[in-house]
């Protein structure tokens, strides 16, 4: 007599969940790039004072690949003064944590070609193999640099 009066389809509760968080990251990550220019500027939008620094000229769009999913970034233009978010690097498309866990991947012995499916899996676009290569290129530098270093002082036991 046990009948179930509500049923949840968790893929799609698991799908509005990870929506609303990467919304989420978009929303913040846009309002802090605009808190941003007006520290620089001095003045919010539309604001006339005395300490006006710059002015506003609208907006550029520029994606960024995040744990959370692909957001879409609104970049403020300002003219008299360049803007240089301290938010993310300047022509950065993914997020640090993000090429961490590429790296990682790599090293660990996954192929390029299941980074690809992995990666589309977890933040919904592909990164192409020449990235993971570049991103391993970078990464090989600060291994040698780590293997070749001076061993000084001390006693090292090996097996």
């Amino acid at each position: 007599m046990s009948e179930k009066i509500v049923q949840l389809n968790e893929e799609v509760i698991k799908g509005q969940l990870k929506e609303l968080v990467r919304g989420s990251v978009e929303e913040t990550l846009n309002e802090l790039l605009e808190a941003e220019a007006e520290k620089l500027t001095q003045a919010a939008r539309y604001e006339r004072n005395e300490q006006r620094q710059g002015y506003r000229s609208g907006h550029y769009s520029r994606n960024l690949t995040t744990t959370s999913g692909d957001v879409t970034l609104k970049v403020p233009k300002l003219k008299g003064i360049s803007f240089e978010t301290a938010i993310i690097e300047r022509y950065r498309r993914r997020e640090s944590s993000v090429e961490e866990a590429l790296i990682e991947m790599y090293l660990a012995g996954v192929s390029v070609r299941r980074v690809e499916d992995i990666t589309e899996a977890l933040w919904g676009s592909k990164v192409s193999p020449s990235t993971i290569s570049e991103l391993n290129k970078k990464a090989y530098v600060h291994i040698e640099d780590w293997r070749n270093r001076p061993l000084q002082g001390g006693r090292y036991p090996y097996d």
